[in-house]
């Protein structure tokens, strides 16, 4: 399905960046020159085929007078437990200390 949606950019694409190249390989009309096609009569016919593949797609259909809109009043709803707030379930006992100056090397003393 994406591939023929872009197949006519594809083509169009190659078409402008590489003209010499897609008359050689595409075009139909590369025996009549006095025609001076250069490629266009693919061109079409991707075009042509392009919207007959776009005529088959079904479209939705419906009837907007059964449409109903209505507003709804925006409710707040109120959470007891916020899951965010930091809770304290244990206790923590930091023991740790340090302190470069408590302990000075000093030289023996005789």
């Amino acid at each position: 399905m994406l591939f023929n949606s872009l197949q006519l950019s594809f083509t169009y694409a190659y078409y402008y960046l590489d003209k010499t190249d897609f008359i050689a390989m595409l075009c139909v009309n590369k025996d009549k020159p006095e025609m001076h096609c250069d490629g266009k009569c693919q061109l079409m016919k991707v075009a042509q085929n392009n919207n007959a593949n776009t005529d088959k797609v079904p479209t939705k259909n419906f009837n907007l007078k059964e449409v109903i809109l209505f507003v709804v009043e925006q409710t707040t709803y109120a959470f007891l437990n916020n899951p965010l707030e930091k809770s304290e379930k244990g206790y923590y006992n930091n023991l740790y200390a340090f302190s470069a100056m408590s302990v000075l090397d000093h030289p023996p003393q005789a």
